[in-house]
């Protein structure tokens, strides 16, 4: 009767330290950027990304026997640089100007990733199993890759482009099952029909970004023509040529001319020539940059050259042209320069 006695008071010990259930906690970790890299206008194909995540659950100490299954649900929303996540999701400069990319479940880029569990778009879905002993706890952890395009034929701006997903646009939503013997069932939904469901925003961040370089093309210059001249030069003449450019919007760019190539060495000196014989001969002319013909337009950087910003279309800009009196009467002839255009940006 002794031992049956004892035998009782040491079962009902056990049941009563029994812990009660507990909550699995999940957090997650991802890479801090989702970078494109330079990314042109127009390109021809997609630029693709990826972005690593890492969601951890832990559980606390059950029995000697117990385990726990867990569904994670890895939600994105639409982040800082839009209000949309489908059919894009974009990326913004400084200026903002809009880049489109999207954010995919799968490698084939077929189905986009989203904020809700099951949603439409849904959000990513990961599940694991893990022991929980007695004393220690336990936890499992699960990695996933997320792809990400930026789609090709984009008419885009230069700059910085980014948009940055934390607080309500990263989401956590899991669901757990547990047992104190054998083997948990994973919950079949993220947000219901389990021992327990939690759900966490902020639940890590990130920054996707491209930069689209500064482009300039399209060159078109017309030629500069003083006309047919008879006798002497006794005023100015003025002509005017124009160069047409295309640069992307927001590109800076600076347009240089040079001093032609009948200049005397060392000297800015423009000059047209022809030649007679074996002689040559030489008839001054200068560019400027507007119309009073006031600003030399010459070929050093942020002090004589142009300045403008791409608009996306083709911009003409108006070279001023002017040959000043001579005294006397020019041998006659045929004078012409070819001064070079260089566009920096």
């Amino acid at each position: 009767m002794r031992i049956l006695l004892l035998g009782l008071l040491l079962l009902a010990g056990l049941i009563a330290s029994a812990p009660a259930r507990a909550a699995a906690s999940c957090t997650a970790t991802a890479d801090a950027l989702l970078p494109f890299g330079n990314v042109n206008s127009g390109a021809a194909g997609p630029t693709s990304g990826t972005l690593n995540i890492t969601v951890t659950c832990t559980t606390a100490a059950l029995s000697l026997l117990a385990t726990t299954g867990v569904r994670v649900c890895v939600g994105i929303g639409n982040g800082t640089g839009g209000s949309t996540t489908t059919p894009w999701r974009t990326m913004v400069n400084g200026s903002g100007d809009t880049l489109n990319f999207q954010l995919y479940n799968t490698s084939n880029y077929s189905q986009v990733t989203g904020l809700t569990p099951r949603g439409v778009p849904p959000a990513q879905e990961l599940t694991m199993t893990y022991n929980v002993p007695l004393l220690t706890g336990g936890s499992g952890a699960q990695s996933v890759q997320l792809f990400a395009q930026i789609p090709a034929n984009q008419v885009l701006a230069s700059g910085s482009y980014s948009s940055t997903f934390s607080g309500a646009s990263v989401v956590l939503t899991w669901a757990w099952n547990e047992v104190l013997l054998g083997n948990a069932t994973v919950p079949a939904t993220c947000n219901g029909g389990a021992t327990g469901t939690n759900t966490a925003s902020n639940a890590f961040s990130f920054n996707a970004t491209a930069t689209v370089l500064p482009q300039c093309g399209s060159y078109l210059t017309t030629t500069m023509n003083f006309g047919n001249v008879t006798g002497g030069i006794p005023a100015n003449i003025d002509q005017t040529a124009t160069l047409t450019l295309t640069c992307l919007k927001r590109t800076a760019f600076q347009v240089s001319l040079d001093n032609g190539q009948n200049n005397p060495a060392l000297s800015s000196t423009r000059r047209m020539r022809t030649t007679i014989g074996s002689n040559n001969y030489y008839l001054t002319y200068e560019l400027y940059r507007d119309a009073a013909r006031s600003q030399r337009w010459g070929n050093t950087l942020n002090v004589d050259t142009f300045s403008g910003v791409g608009t996306g279309s083709a911009q003409a800009l108006t070279i001023y042209g002017r040959v000043p009196p001579v005294s006397g009467q020019p041998p006659a002839g045929t004078y012409n320069d070819l001064v070079q255009v260089t566009i920096t940006y």
